[in-house]
């Protein structure tokens, strides 16, 4: 029995690997050609490139769960076209231990995703979009591109929040109670020295009913509650940051007012993507067992991707409606995943 899990296992996470290669390998080229058309200043080909090779990890995690969800399908459908099934059926493995065999490499997958979603790709993904923002932009003050953040009554502007803590382009606005803004200040760069910023080339003004004046300083010490670590969130979305990030933001926001509602939905998807993984894997499995039995394996990857894509939909409708109407994030992503797990439950009931 152990020589039949083990060849189960065996097919499955090589179906897991080819399915991962070569989609990994299509979405790389096509990323890089778009990427090439951001292309600016010091960001050429070369940086682009670079670029691509630190967002690889990120782009491995998001593609793991359809390798997963589409490796236990094929897999398992080339055991079933060679009528392996059937033999290893026969010799008296239960339908259950032919699932938990199948199941075994996407429990690694969900391991691996996890390290990869939490310590590997958040600050190679931070590096990388700050390092793309210095060279496409440097320290320049502009409003087209960076990251805006209010506090109380000042609005600020960075370009860059590099991986150290550093800041390039530093721009704040204070308002009055009036709306009224009373003061700007633009900063090339700035540097965390443990309980307050200390700004370069400052200047700063002071705006009034009937003047302007403005004071240009080496230096400006900024007294503020930011972190470095709660900056370099900025630099990088919601659904692309670790678990401990994604938490620690959506606190911040909350005390300060704000909302958060998108930082708490990327929390409960990162969160629960193994269970998501795991689902898409036992509906594979069930298909294969069920409706999908002794179909050919091109329509068997047909109907594997109209339900990948149809779970995939799902979350992404459900998430924006739970912004909107106000409903939670959690509700929103434990739906689709219990759909497909209660389908796949079904189904193998009915083929046992």
């Amino acid at each position: 029995m152990r020589l039949i899990d083990g060849y189960i296992m065996r097919v499955v996470a090589a179906a897991i690997l080819l399915v991962l290669l070569v989609v990994q390998s299509l979405d790389f080229v096509f990323a890089y050609i778009a990427e090439l058309e951001d292309t600016v200043n010091d960001y050429q080909a070369w940086e682009a490139f670079l670029f691509m090779l630190y967002t690889l990890p990120r782009r491995i995690y998001e593609f793991l769960p359809l390798a997963a969800f589409m490796g236990a399908l094929v897999g398992l459908g080339q055991l079933a076209n060679n009528s392996e099934l059937v033999v290893i059926r026969a010799a008296g493995v239960s339908l259950g231990r032919v699932t938990w065999s199948a199941m075994k490499p996407a429990l690694v997958v969900v391991v691996i995703s996890l390290l990869i979603g939490d310590f590997v790709a958040p600050p190679l993904e931070q590096a990388a979009q700050s390092n793309k923002a210095v060279a496409r932009h440097g320290g320049q003050a502009a409003a087209t591109h960076g990251f805006w953040h209010r506090e109380d009554d000042v609005f600020m502007h960075f370009n860059t929040v590099l991986p150290n803590g550093e800041l390039h382009g530093v721009s704040l606005f204070r308002f009055g109670e009036d709306e009224w803004l009373e003061e700007a200040l633009y900063a090339k760069r700035g540097e965390y020295q443990g309980d307050y910023w200390l700004l370069h080339d400052v200047s700063h003004s002071r705006i009034r009913e009937q003047s302007v004046s403005t004071e240009e300083q080496d230096t400006f010490r900024w007294e503020n509650g930011l972190s470095p670590d709660v900056l370099s969130v900025l630099t990088v979305r919601p659904d692309r940051l670790a678990i401990s990030g994604l938490y620690t933001y959506a606190t911040y926001m909350e005390n300060q007012g704000l909302n958060a509602s998108d930082y708490w939905l990327a929390l409960w998807k990162k969160t629960l993507q193994p269970l998501g993984t795991a689902a898409m894997v036992l509906l594979a499995i069930s298909f294969v067992f069920g409706p999908l039995r002794s179909v050919t394996m091109g329509f068997r990857i047909f109907c594997g991707l109209l339900a990948g894509l149809g779970f995939k939909y799902t979350q992404d409708l459900l998430g924006p409606m739970s912004l909107v109407y106000g409903f939670s994030p959690a509700l929103a992503t434990i739906v689709p995943i219990a759909i497909a797990g209660s389908i796949g439950v079904v189904l193998l009931r009915r083929a046992g």
